[in-house]
């Protein structure tokens, strides 16, 4: 079916500015919001899931959404063969930090990027006493995401962040980077 020319023109527009027309803001008076995530790291183990919790700050200040963040991982992999030795392990990370993030929203888009600060532990389980520890590592970590805020309660999201260790000595990496795949239930 081939449209004439002037609804051709007309059709991009008219869907753009459903995408971009400005809607209320979907959270509730309070402005909390708790999210769960399934995420994707470039590090050994490499899937894992995410809880979140959000606040609402700075309400005063036009056009910006500042929120603060507590977030915690989990991370868990068994592995044929851990630091080239060729004996398995089971490999283990919780993360767990703090973050604040700003946002503007364009109709259904809600773009955001965030600071923050964190720990995380990573454990390695083996019958190997070498592969056998655990250690925990300080980091600061930098991130930007879309929220999609399809009905007033609910906002589907995708993450990308970037994570730098401060003091890792027995991990394998001094820097990671995830994708994170989300719901956030708005309150």
């Amino acid at each position: 079916m081939k449209f004439k020319k002037p609804f051709r023109t007309f059709l991009p527009i008219v869907l753009l500015a459903i995408i971009l027309i400005p809607v209320r803001d979907a959270q509730a008076v309070t402005g909390w919001g708790i999210g769960a995530s399934y995420e994707v790291r470039d590090s050994d183990p490499s899937n894992g899931f995410g809880l979140r919790l959000e606040r609402g700050i700075l309400s005063a200040v036009p056009l910006v959404d500042f929120k603060m963040r507590a977030h915690f991982s989990y991370f868990s992999e068994e592995v044929s063969s851990y630091r080239d030795i060729g004996l398995p392990a089971d490999l283990d990370v919780y993360d767990y930090g703090i973050a604040v993030t700003g946002g503007i929203g364009f109709g259904l888009l809600h773009p955001y990027v965030g600071l923050g600060l964190g720990q995380e532990r990573f454990r390695s389980g083996s019958d190997e006493p070498l592969l056998d520890f655990s250690e925990n590592s300080i980091y600061w970590n930098l991130y930007s995401g879309l929220r999609l805020p399809i009905l007033p309660l609910v906002s589907p999201f995708v993450e990308y962040r970037f994570t730098r260790l401060m003091d890792a000595d027995e991990f394998d990496y001094k820097h990671n980077s995830r994708f994170a795949f989300g719901v956030t239930l708005n309150f």
